[in-house]
This record gives structure tokens, C-alpha cells and sequence, in this order.
């Protein structure tokens, strides 16, 4: 491996992600090109929250939300990357996901991604295309994928137990 791309996200599975991209190559003698992607969506929800709050000294533009998406993404990479002896560069983006990290794959001659991804059932995989899955397909070059559990949302509700008498 000789450059690596890492995709962050919000999540706590971001920081294991980078920590486990990190030993790796720390110990190939790479380097790591973490990228940050906010979607279009929130960038826009955002700008249109602060718009509504009616002043004029509020200003919310694609500098602003790269900056903060960087500063963030910085101080992740500086906490799961210390102590490690690796050189890393952060790139924050506004865009589509997986054509966003795809495009900053080839612009950055990455040969190894890492992504954070999570655990399904077998009727969610059929339902929705996640961005883990497809990188999968499309990157040309080995995918490292760290699996977390299920989304709140996607996961079977708890089932609760009878009350006992004593």
C-alpha cells in the first residue's frame, strides 16, 4: 500500500477506522488521505437554518462548511493517529458519497480504502444499496471494511421479557 484513502464519517466507527488505517500503514510505510464528505442535503439544510435566522452577519457557504468538516476530521485523525509514525493529509468535500470518494480516489492515486460499514439483515442488504457496498464494487483495488452493529433503525426491536412474580 503505498497510499490509502480513509472515509470518515460522524460516527464513532470513524475513530476505529482511522486508528486500525492507521497501524496499517504505519506499519507498509504509506500515507493516508482521510476524507470527510458532508452530503449536499445537511450543507443545504444548514445554510437554509441560518438563513431563517435573519441576520445579515450569519454567513453560511460551501467555505464555511468545508472548514468545519476539515477542523473536525482534524481533530479526530490527531487523537486515533497519535503515537503512530504515519504522514496523513485531510480533504473535506460536499457531494454524492460514493462519487465523492470515488473521484478523490483516483485524484489522490489511493491504491487502498478503508470504510467504516454496518451490519445488516439479509432483507436490509436486498432493500438499500449501502455506500459500503458499493465501493465494494467499484473501486479498483483492495477495500478494508471495519463492520459495526445495525443502525437503530435497521435493527429487530428488543423484545421484553415477562415480568416475574416473587
Amino acid at each position: 500500500m503505498n497510499r490509502a484513502l480513509v472515509v470518515v464519517t460522524p460516527e464513532e466507527r470513524s475513530n476505529r477506522i482511522i486508528r486500525e488505517a492507521g497501524q496499517y500503514a504505519a506499519g507498509s510505510g504509506g500515507e493516508l488521505i482521510i476524507l470527510t464528505i458532508l452530503p449536499e442535503e445537511d450543507f443545504e439544510r444548514t445554510r437554509s437554518a441560518l438563513a431563517n435566522v435573519g441576520s445579515p452577519d450569519v454567513v453560511y457557504g460551501l467555505d464555511q462548511a468545508l472548514e468545519s468538516a476539515t477542523r473536525k476530521a482534524k481533530r479526530l485523525a490527531r487523537e486515533e493517529l497519535d503515537g503512530l509514525d504515519v504522514d496523513y493529509r485531510i480533504v473535506a468535500d460536499i457531494g454524492p458519497k460514493v462519487d465523492t470518494v470515488l473521484e478523490t480516489a483516483q485524484w489522490e492515486a489511493c491504491d487502498h480504502l478503508f470504510v467504516a460499514g454496518r451490519r445488516r439483515s439479509p432483507a436490509g442488504k436486498l432493500l438499500t444499496r449501502d455506500l459500503t457496498q458499493t465501493l465494494m464494487l467499484k473501486f479498483d483495488g483492495p477495500v478494508t471494511v471495519l463492520l459495526g452493529e445495525e443502525a437503530e433503525d435497521d435493527a429487530e426491536p428488543e423484545r421484553k421479557k415477562a415480568p416475574t412474580s416473587a
